[in-house]
Parts: structure tokens; C-alpha cells; sequence
């Protein structure tokens, strides 16, 4: 089966067929800088870098374009409060957004539009739907009639008649219809404005990611993505000007995730229940924050919720385990090469394949994974006892585990190992000296002395296994209760 993706224009999982065999282009709307970016901001970004990855995986060259509003209502009021200006606030946010992308292992978008560098190009676009009486100028601002375009309300599927206007808009005494948005809105003193044929201003939201896609990945691009917040108005007016301006379809596939949420309540800045990326990803680690993620389908919404995020920790402790016990054998897993699976692992990557296709859904792929390490732990007692082949096997699922997890869910187990063997540098003469310590006390069966051994270390975070073979250790993923890396030795 080809990928397959649930279109929210035509309410119905289709084919992906791109606009160009073998190319993949993808916009998504990124940011509004007012504020330091929240874990709810990163299920868009983790579900939008997952599809990249699969669709590069797919063998798709991708382009990949992720905007950035920096002038906007929420930053000019922001910085007003701060006492600051509207450029420094953005700045400084966007800084922390991308850090946060960092933190969180995403790929490094191809292109990160800024509004502020897209003035004339949004101008010229507002131009064009003058030209066409599509919009009109009221008091210095240009405002878009949405009773002219007949499929206005299409990804919505809204009734024009039963629309209000909203809040980002101008007031209705400045309009012919309350329904009609603003492209431009004119320069109000002290906010940050630009020269235009009608004045002074700066432009309104829903013009920016118009412009800025038509102007990175032009007319008919392949997949538009964001939250389903984002729906309406956004993304339906975006269409709209968009498809009037230039009598040519917008984007070919609309993909929405769920939207986070904090108990009862969406996470957002203005209710203040918001959970920074960089302080989740510091308390609990990159991999079992993306697995959280990925616990549920892309489309559906999801809850903050610690116990979910113990559950993620222990998962990504498995496949971890995995890698370690591959590394003890004294191989390194297998890097999966699609062109020649070995035949233990093939039937677990027809499965993720599956999977991934079927409308993204990672959390099928994660199981498939899990279920790769139980076959693998079912060949160690065998490897460990010097069965070649059981070896091999093992190695080729460690290595599809670790492939597919890194390169598609970017979970970054490769990173726990290196992470091992750094800390196992400094640290292991210490552990290694206590565990021999252990060793001899469990000989002289003082089991007493033995257990505070592991009980001092499990309090560093220093997790014990003991196998036929020997002891191992490594530093615990990050938990609520810890912030620890992973190691071996």
C-alpha cells in the first residue's frame, strides 16, 4: 500500500500523489513569537518532522517550509506590557523556538519565512484581489469580501450566512459585510507599520501564510499542515485569498493534528497553563517525549498527563535495553539497508510499513517496534551462549529498532548509547568498583551489603542488570523524579 493521508478538505484518507513524482512539498504553519514555545506547540512540530521523516524515508526528496508570524496583535500587546519593542519580542521567542526544536530532535526546516521579510508579497497579492473586486479599502485598510468567493467555508464546511466576524479583524463599522476579514490594517501610533498603496500598515495574519507558501512552494503545493484549531479562520481564509488571487488550486492535502490539552482546558499562553518544551524535554528526555507524542493517532487530541509520561519513559527504556544488550554481546546493531532486510527483520518492517502508510499512524509503528524487541530478547539466551546466528538476529533487530526509531521517529537511540559510552568513560571505574564490591558480597552471601550497594547506586540513577552472564548497568532515562542520561558498560 502507498501512503495514504486523511485530507480534512475532503474528509476521506487518500492516496498521496504529489505534484511531482519523487518531490514532496510541505508547509506548516509555525509560530507566533509572543511567547516562549509550550509542549502544545510541540505535537504539531514532533507530527510534521515524523511525516518528513517518513516521506524522506519513502525515498521522496522533500521540502519542507515552516513560517513564522513576527508581527502580530498578541506580540505588539506583549511588548507594550514588557515595555519593549515588537521586534525583540519575537526575536527573543524565536530564539527559544528554535531551541526548543533542538531539544525536542527536530530536522532543521528548508525554509523559515518570517512575515516581516514577505511585505511585498503579501502587498502584491492584495493587489491582485483589488484588481478583481475581491477586496476593498475602508479608512486605510484592505479588507477581503468573503461573500465573493462562492466555495468560501469549503475546509470548514461553514455557512457563510451563519458566520460572525473575529476578533483579529476590523471593526464592522468599517466593513460591507461583518463576515469580511483584513488583509492590511492601517498604522496605529506606536506599532510597527510599512508603506503601502493604501496607507501605512501592517498586514493581518491570514495573508502571511498565503503568501509566504505561494511564494516558497508555489500553486498546488502537496500537503498544508497545523493544528485543527487552526481550521478556521486561518486556514480557510488562507485558501480563500490564496485561490481567488491566483485562479490556481492552494494545496493539494490539508493534514491536521489534535490539539493538546491541559485537563479540561486547550494548553495555551492566555489561560496560563501552559508547559515549556525545553523544561519537558530537560524532565523527561527527547525520546520519551516524542514517544508521548506518539502514543496517540496524529488527528486525535491528547491531555498532559504525567502517568502517560512515565509509560513513554519505560517505553523508551525497552528499546534502549535493546541496544545495550546488542552492545554487550559485543556487536553493534545492524543498520536496517531496505535493499537487502534480513529475513528476521523483514517481517516487522512490512508492518511499521504499513503502518506509517496507513495515514501516519506512528502509534501502530512504536507497537511493531516493541514487538521486534520481544523477539529479539527471545534470541539473546542464545547469543549470549555463543549461537552465531541467534547473534545476527539479534543484531538485525536491534538495528531496525534503532534505524526506524531514529531516522522516521527521530527518538534518538543512537544518541542513549553514545550518551552510555561518554558517561561510562567518567563514571564507570566508580560503578564498576562498587559492583565488584557487590559481586563479593553476594559471594560471602552478605545479601545485606549487596543490596545497599544497589540500593546507593539506583539512588544515582544507576540501573543494575544482572544477567547469566554478568552484571550490567546504565544511567536511567529522565523521570519526574530525576534528570539523568542513559549508560552502559
Amino acid at each position: 500500500m502507498a501512503l495514504q493521508l486523511y485530507d480534512s478538505l475532503r474528509r476521506e484518507q487518500l492516496d498521496f500523489e504529489p505534484r511531482e513524482p519523487g518531490k514532496a512539498t510541505l508547509y506548516v504553519c509555525g509560530p507566533t513569537v509572543q511567547g516562549k514555545p509550550h509542549v502544545g506547540h510541540g505535537r504539531a512540530s514532533v507530527v510534521f518532522d515524523v511525516l518528513r521523516r517518513w516521506l524522506t524515508w519513502s525515498g521522496y526528496e522533500v521540502t519542507h517550509v515552516t513560517n513564522v508570524t513576527d508581527v502580530d496583535d498578541k506580540i505588539i500587546l506583549k511588548a507594550q506590557l514588557q515595555g519593549s519593542t515588537p521586534a525583540r519580542v519575537a526575536t527573543e521567542n524565536l530564539r527559544a523556538f528554535n531551541q526548543a526544536s533542538d531539544a525536542l530532535g527536530l530536522l532543521p526546516v528548508h525554509v523559515q519565512p518570517m512575515a516581516t521579510g514577505h511585505i511585498f508579497e503579501m502587498q502584491a497579492m492584495i493587489q491582485k484581489l483589488l484588481d478583481k473586486d475581491m477586496a476593498y479599502v475602508r479608512d486605510g485598510n484592505v479588507l477581503f469580501r468573503v461573500r465573493a468567493q462562492d466555495d468560501y467555508g469549503k475546509l470548514s464546511r461553514r455557512d457563510v450566512d451563519d458566520m460572525r466576524g473575529s476578533a483579529d479583524v476590523i471593526g464592522s463599522e468599517s466593513k460591507d459585510d461583518p463576515i469580511d476579514f483584513a488583509m492590511w490594517k492601517a498604522a496605529k501610533p506606536g506599532e510597527p507599520s510599512w508603506p503601502s498603496p493604501w496607507g501605512d500598515g501592517r498586514p493581518g495574519w491570514h495573508i502571511e501564510c498565503a503568501a509566504m507558501a505561494g511564494k516558497h512552494l508555489g500553486a498546488g503545493f502537496d500537503i498544508h499542515g497545523g493544528g485543527l484549531d487552526l481550521v478556521f479562520p486561518h486556514h480557510e481564509n488562507e485558501i480563500a485569498q490564496f485561490e481567488a488571487a491566483e485562479d490556481a488550486p492552494f494545496a493539494r492535502y490539508w493534514v491536521h493534528n489534535g490539539m493538546l490539552r491541559m485537563g479540561e482546558d486547550k494548553m495555551s499562553k492566555s489561560l496560563g497553563n501552559v508547559v515549556g518544551i525545553v523544561d519537558a524535554v530537560e524532565q523527561w528526555g527527547r525520546g520519551p517525549i516524542r514517544l508521548w507524542y506518539l502514543s496517540a493517532h496524529h488527528r486525535t487530541p491528547m491531555t498532559y498527563d504525567t502517568d502517560r509520561l512515565v509509560e513513554a519513559t519505560a517505553a523508551f527504556e525497552r528499546l534502549t535495553t535493546l541496544v545495550r544488550t546488542v552492545h554487550a554481546l559485543g556487536v553493534e546493531p545492524t543498520v536496517l539497508d531496505p535493499d537487502a532486510v534480513a529475513d528476521v527483520a523483514a517481517p516487522f518492517l512490512d508492518r511499521f510499513t504499513a503502518a506509517m502508510d496507513d495515514d501516519l499512524n506512528a502509534t501502530a509503528a512504536v507497537s511493531v517496534l516493541h514487538d521486534a524487541v520481544s523477539r529479539a530478547h527471545e534470541l539473546v539466551r542464545a547469543a549470549e551462549a555463543g549461537d552465531d546466528d541467534a547473534r545476527d538476529a539479534t543484531a538485525a533487530l536491534a538495528g531496525l529498532v534503532t534505524t526506524l526509531g531514529d531516522d522516521v521517529l527521530g527518538l534518538g537511540l543512537g544518541d542513549a548509547l553514545s550518551s552510555d559510552e561518554a558517561v561510562g568513560d567518567r563514571f564507570g571505574a566508580l560503578v564498576e568498583h562498587l559492583l565488584e564490591e557487590r559481586r563479593t558480597a553476594r559471594g560471602d552471601r552478605d545479601f545485606a551489603r549487596a543490596d545497599a550497594i544497589r540500593d546507593q547506586l539506583e539512588a544515582a540513577g544507576v540501573v543494575i542488570e544482572d544477567r547469566p552472564n554478568g552484571s550490567r548497568w546504565y544511567l536511567a532515562t529522565p523521570t519526574a523524579a530525576g534528570t539523568d542520561d542513559a549508560v552502559d558498560a
